[in-house]
């Protein structure tokens, strides 16, 4: 190889070398703004929030955190709550519908019903100032639940008994280990009730609905859109059409960009943001998060305590 060959390789060389720390120094930037918008909580432009609400509702610190920097961060101009879930704990409905009520004291909130918005995916769903579904979503099944296993029989049956010394007869009642008493039974039915006088009086003032007719569909039917329109339950039949329309009428600019402030991934480096991993991820792989494939492996499991507001299907 002569020597004008080698100096040509010498120098495609570094132009290769320089072009590659350029790339590493650009995705390196882009990881650092990201995790600075990230910390700051503040989209560089004015926008609409949006936030998926699915599932089994609980007490969720993390989405009642997200809902606190959209109410703060005063580029959000409307919050859009997409709403598919059967319902979940009482409480947690309460604690999502008064964190919306919040954040609709300062910009508008739409509640958008998917596929499914009941019990207290309807509560949630109630803090919007419009409620917009589908045709055909399924919603209602206002009313509360409490409900326990009972194992007394089996337990006769394998021969295992259990004895207890406890400060009052209804203290820890009812219990799973004998049938429950009348006292115990009146008092649970007090405290269900209790919270289903709560959701009816939350629906009536947030539908502007009188307490008898609230009473009259709260019997845990549900509701076809449709239907759900008819009884007042909701405002408007539609989807990203009627939202913007919405919008519109209370003055958010058509041109805002929707943009998702979805729950941070778990990851294998959880002191990134969620905006810089999912920017890192791009660049460097899926190598850079397992998490999802390891709770894939693991399984999940949930576990519901105290009342609960979620529509299901009888299987008797």
């Amino acid at each position: 190889m002569d020597q004008s060959a080698i100096t040509d390789r010498r120098q495609l060389r570094r132009k290769l070398t320089f072009w590659r720390i350029a790339a590493i120094l650009v995705a390196l930037l882009a990881i650092f703004a990201a995790a600075s918008w990230q910390w700051s909580g503040t989209a560089p432009v004015d926008h609409i929030a949006r936030v998926k609400i699915s599932g089994i509702i609980q007490d969720d610190t993390e989405l009642l955190q997200r809902l606190d920097r959209i109410a703060r961060n005063d580029r959000v101009k409307a919050l859009v709550v997409t709403i598919s879930s059967p319902g979940g704990t009482t409480y947690g409905g309460e604690v999502i519908f008064k964190a919306l009520r919040k954040v609709a004291e300062k910009k508008p909130v739409v509640s958008d019903v998917r596929t499914l918005a009941a019990s207290a995916g309807y509560m949630i769903a109630t803090a919007g100032d419009t409620i917009i579904a589908g045709e055909s979503s399924i919603t209602g099944s206002i009313g509360v639940i409490f409900q326990y296993p009972q194992l007394k029989e089996l337990m006769d049956k394998v021969g295992v008994s259990l004895e207890e010394i406890k400060s009052a007869p209804l203290k820890a009642e009812p219990s799973p280990f004998h049938p429950a008493s009348e006292e115990a039974k009146t008092m649970i039915r007090a405290m269900v009730m209790d919270s289903y006088d709560w959701f009816v009086d939350l629906v009536a003032e947030r539908r502007k609905l009188p307490r008898a007719e609230v009473l009259r569909l709260a019997d845990g039917s549900i509701f076809t859109g449709r239907q759900a329109l008819a009884a007042k339950l909701v405002d408007t039949l539609g989807g990203p059409e009627a939202i913007r329309a919405y919008l519109d009428e209370r003055k958010v600019p058509a041109d805002l960009l929707f943009i998702d402030y979805d729950a941070p991934k778990r990851s294998l480096f959880p002191w990134l943001g969620a905006s810089t991993q999912d920017l890192a991820r791009s660049v460097l792989g899926q190598f850079f998060d397992l998490q999802p494939t390891i709770e894939k492996l693991a399984g999940q499991k949930l576990f519901l305590d105290g009342l609960v507001s979620v529509w299901q299907v009888d299987h008797d």
